[in-house]
């Protein structure tokens, strides 16, 4: 569960944003995922949506709908702070770097990978050659 000191810290940082829970829509979801049985009927997923600035937030971390709720409008009221600040977080960061790792490698990057093994192909092939008429 979640401490009243978190739950405080939270409330603080909403209202020095400027969030108010008048302007957040809050949508409860069945889970997806591994959970079984219990992720089935309980909808523990929480959906946010700041109407103001038209952020949404879907956390299922968790089991606990309420550790949900508060997670959800932690990483809303951090959503929101990066917006006002007009920053990349060093988790977008992080996100545009797998993305760029996970990428579809240019057709001439691939020929070139091909190019390069087939180059070593052939080395080694000279090699066994060499090997082989040596031994006998």
């Amino acid at each position: 569960m979640v401490t009243v000191e978190k739950e405080k810290a939270l409330l603080t940082r909403m209202q020095k944003l400027g969030i108010a829970e008048a302007d957040i829509i809050e949508k409860f979801i069945r889970s997806s995922g591994k959970g079984g049985q219990k992720v089935n009927k309980s909808s523990s997923c929480v959906y946010l949506k700041h109407t103001p600035t038209g952020i949404e937030v879907k956390v299922q971390k968790q089991r606990s709908q309420a550790l949900n709720r508060f997670l959800a409008r932690r990483l809303l009221a951090q959503k929101i702070e990066e917006l006002l600040a007009g920053r990349k977080s060093e988790r977008k960061k992080e996100i545009e770097k797998i993305r760029r790792k996970k990428r579809k490698r240019s057709r001439r990057a691939k020929e070139r990978i091909l190019r390069d093994k087939r180059l070593q192909s052939n080395k080694k092939k000279l090699r066994l050659e060499v090997n082989s008429a040596s031994e006998e």
